[in-house]
């Protein structure tokens, strides 16, 4: 499925579902909440976006504890787990998303190269998290990263 359509079909679950999503964002930079706001009525369905790309943006409006990025850094399953329930907390929606990565072209490592990508998905207090290594450049992680984020949508809204 292409993202618009991807966006069609979360859209008409959770209007089934009379369920609201948010999205917490990082190297997508708000490209999934766009995605899902190019469908038409989306207003009833869409909660909010939140684009944290600094850390302290993450800790000031997720509550991401600021501990976590020296401990395991921003790039990890702890960070966007703790996105998910922040930005659930801040927005009262059932469902939310979160996704940090790298989507270069620089800022790799050998633990962490290029491409690597976190993804968390909430449903009420059930949270399920993946990790990613992206092919392409950064324009192709950045849609890869929003395929895959709807896609959990789709999944964790069955």
């Amino acid at each position: 499925m292409t993202i618009d359509e991807l966006s069609a079909e979360l859209g008409k679950r959770l209007s089934a579902l009379k369920a609201h999503v948010v999205t917490a964002e990082s190297c997508t930079g708000g490209g999934i909440a766009e995605a899902i706001t190019r469908v038409a009525g989306s207003s009833a369905w869409f909660e909010a976006g939140f684009v944290t790309y600094s850390n302290a943006q993450k800790t000031a409006q997720l509550q991401v504890p600021d501990h976590l990025f020296m401990d395991v850094g921003a790039v990890s399953q702890a960070v966007v787990e703790a996105m998910v329930r922040g930005a659930q907390a801040r927005s009262g929606a059932r469902f939310a998303v979160a996704v940090s990565g790298i989507a270069g072209p620089g800022g790799g490592s050998p633990e962490k190269p290029v491409g690597t990508v976190w993804l968390a998905w909430g449903n009420g207090s059930n949270i399920h998290s993946e990790k990613h290594l992206f092919l392409g450049d950064r324009a192709a992680v950045r849609a890869q990263s929003v395929a895959a984020a709807l896609e959990g949508l789709l999944r964790i809204s069955a």
